[in-house]
């Protein structure tokens, strides 16, 4: 039996958890739906959210993962009590990963295509209407879709290949301090730009007349499900990491440090988007095309804007990869516990199987637009974002959850005993009745509203 492969180090498994749950998530996404959402409001019940809602769920993935030092497939064979089936979850997030990248890779390749047309300076010069063209342009190119998403899904694994330390462990941390870089320089830069003022406003203050001419429901629940999408909890992402890691500190406070990385990207995002959109007077509403038509726009008219771009791009590919790597491990380390395969053997497998599940997604808005699984306008993207964002994840949250803290499950003496070992914040017992019968509730609902 192979010896359980570690982590070199507690920076490196603080990294590796937050470039997981960092990703488009964050840059892509929160920016977006701040904009749609209308502003501070949503960012204050995000906030809210993150600390109810994501930190627990995620101090219960790294806890059963740092007990059973297994992948999610295997997990729960090693904690269940005989007869039980808490282990069916394992193989739904085995499913679940392989889904999220399916549609992830095909992004996290938009990404890399506007990095290298920012390098190249493809789109400087060109009027609104024409940078609104070069991104339906990439869309209905097979070649360009399918090529960048075959970059990424090869890279990735490469990367993995290396091993668990020399790969994914120094290449993650690298990203990860890089990206934490780029991103503290462009939010300071744009919120130096002149007429800035009133995005920032719209970002930073809460404003509630605003959120009711919204909708309150909707502000809340778009928050709740942002709250959970943004931290990849429910298909066993975070637990892999904590599978890796030694009983030094515990899972609680751990799950602060990640929640507070991921946080800081997301509204350090907000803060490179929205003071620009204010000063060359763009639409902040414009909903998943803000980072793709709207910004190159902006810095189209920004002094030096080649630049900025080109670093934009960058930082966006960082966190696009962070989390494609993160979730290939996943995958990988799922592949090896279920079939007994070595590191290498796995990757190399799933190279052309992971690139076969992405194409119907890289072709989705080109040879296979006509197929629109959710009504017109929809494409294979939004079917597979559908499936991972509105049931996969609350739902295998809800297992998760379940299964920490009822005696029918894993129990939550075993839980407390675990997420409380090494030094740090702990999970005190007065935390017990909101956990077992409150929080529970609040994901069913978060769940039924989202389906309806």
């Amino acid at each position: 039996m192979m010896e359980r492969e570690k982590l070199g180090s507690r920076l490196g498994f603080l990294l590796l958890s937050a470039g997981c749950a960092i990703g488009i998530g964050n840059v892509w996404k929160f920016p977006y739906m701040v904009g749609e959402y209308g502003g501070g409001a949503f960012v204050l019940f995000y906030l809210i959210f993150l600390v109810i809602l994501g930190v627990p769920v995620m101090t219960m993935e790294f806890s059963i993962g740092r007990a059973a030092k297994k992948s999610p497939v295997r997990m729960y064979q090693q904690l269940e009590k005989p007869g039980q089936s808490w282990h069916i979850h394992g193989i739904i997030c085995l499913i679940g990963n392989y889904l999220l990248m399916m549609f992830y890779t095909t992004v996290a390749g938009w990404m890399l295509y506007y990095f290298y047309a920012s390098v190249s300076g493809k789109y400087v010069g060109m009027d609104s209407e024409q940078v609104g063209s070069f991104f339906t342009d990439m869309l209905a190119s097979p070649t360009v879709m399918s090529g960048c998403m075959i970059i990424v899904v090869v890279l990735g694994f490469l990367i993995l290949s290396i091993g668990l330390q020399n790969g994914l462990e120094k290449v993650t941390k690298w990203m990860m301090l890089l990206l934490l870089g780029l991103m503290l320089v462009l939010a300071v830069h744009s919120m130096t730009i002149s007429g800035g003022e009133s995005g920032l406003i719209f970002y930073l203050k809460p404003d509630f007349g605003r959120m009711r001419e919204v909708g309150v429901p909707t502000v809340i629940l778009g928050a709740m499900t942002q709250a959970f999408f943004t931290l990849s909890l429910g298909i066993g992402s975070m637990a892999i990491f904590g599978s890796y890691i030694e009983k030094d500190h515990s899972l609680f406070g751990e799950s602060i440090n990640v929640a507070i990385l991921d946080t800081l990207v997301a509204v350090c995002s907000g803060l490179i988007i929205f003071p620009a959109c204010s000063a060359y007077h763009v639409s902040v509403d414009s909903g998943p095309s803000l980072l793709f038509i709207t910004l190159p726009n902006v810095f189209n008219h920004l002094a030096g804007g080649r630049i900025w771009g080109s670093l934009f791009f960058l930082f966006m590919v960082f966190a696009a990869m962070s989390t494609v790597l993160a979730v290939f491990e996943n995958i990988v380390s799922m592949c090896m516990d279920q079939f007994g395969w070595d590191r290498q053997r796995a990757c190399f497998i799933n190279i052309p199987l992971m690139i076969l599940l992405s194409l119907p997604c890289a072709l989705g808005s080109n040879l296979l637009i006509g197929f629109q699984p959710l009504g017109a306008g929809s494409q294979v993207l939004d079917l597979e974002d559908f499936i991972v964002s509105n049931l996969l994840l609350p739902l295998g949250s809800l297992v998760f959850l379940l299964f920490c803290v009822t005696k029918k499950g894993w129990g939550w003496d075993n839980f407390i005993d675990e997420a409380n070992q090494g030094a740090g914040l702990k999970i005190g017992n007065w935390m017990r009745p909101y956990l077992t019968y409150v929080l529970p509730v609040i994901i069913v609902i978060v769940f039924v509203m989202n389906l309806f």
